[in-house]
C-alpha cells in the first residue's frame, strides 16, 4: 500500500511539475509576442517617419525646383527685354541715319550717343546672372545640405552653402558671358 501511494504521489508530483513548465512557457510565449508586435509597431512608427521625412524632402525639392524655375523663366524674360531694346535701339539708329541724309551732321550725333548711353544702361542695370547664380545656389545648396546632414544640419548647411554658392556663381558667370555682359 505504501507503494502504491508513494507512486501515486510522485505521479501526481510530477504531473502538477509538468503543468507548472506549460503554464510558464505559455506566459513565457505570451510575453515574447507581446514584446514581438511591440517591436513590430516601433519599426512601424520608424517606417511612417521615414516616409515622413522622405515627403517633406520631395515637397522641398519641388518648391526649390519651382524656384528655380521661375528664376529662369525670369532670365529669359530679361534676356528677351534686352535682345528687344539693343533692337529698338539699332532700328532707331538706323532711322536716324536714314532721316537725317539733309542734316547728316546733327542727326548722326544724336543717333550715336543715344545708342552709347543705351548700351550702357542695359549693361549696368539689375543683378548680374552671376550674382543671381551665387545667391540661389548658396540658399539652395544650404537648405539641402542641412536637410541630408541628419547628424549636423548646420555642418551641413555651411558645406552645402558653399559648394551650392560656388556651383552657382560659375553657371550665372557663364551666362553672363553668353549674353556679353561680362567679357572673358
Amino acid at each position: 500500500m505504501k507503494k502504491l501511494f508513494l507512486t501515486g504521489f510522485a505521479t501526481m508530483l510530477l504531473l502538477s511539475s509538468c503543468n507548472k513548465d506549460e503554464k510558464i512557457q505559455t506566459a513565457s510565449l505570451e510575453q515574447q509576442k507581446l514584446d514581438y508586435q511591440a517591436r513590430q509597431i516601433d519599426l512601424e512608427k520608424q517606417k511612417l517617419a521615414i516616409e515622413k521625412e522622405k515627403i517633406s524632402f520631395e515637397k522641398q525639392k519641388d518648391s526649390l525646383n519651382k524656384v528655380a524655375e521661375e528664376k529662369e523663366e525670369e532670365r529669359l524674360a530679361a534676356n528677351k527685354r534686352a535682345a528687344n531694346r539693343k533692337s529698338s535701339s539699332s532700328r532707331s539708329t538706323s532711322s536716324g541715319n536714314s532721316g537725317g541724309r539733309s542734316s547728316s551732321g546733327s542727326t548722326a550725333s544724336n543717333s550715336g550717343s543715344s545708342s552709347s548711353s543705351g548700351t550702357t544702361a542695359t549693361q549696368k542695370k539689375g543683378w548680374s546672372s552671376a550674382a543671381k547664380g551665387t545667391v540661389i545656389g548658396t540658399v539652395g545648396g544650404a537648405a539641402a545640405g542641412a536637410i541630408i546632414s541628419k547628424k549636423n544640419p548646420g555642418l551641413g548647411a555651411v558645406i552645402g552653402g558653399v559648394a551650392g554658392g560656388a556651383t552657382g556663381y560659375t553657371i550665372g558667370r557663364a551666362n553672363d558671358r553668353k549674353t556679353g555682359r561680362v567679357q572673358k
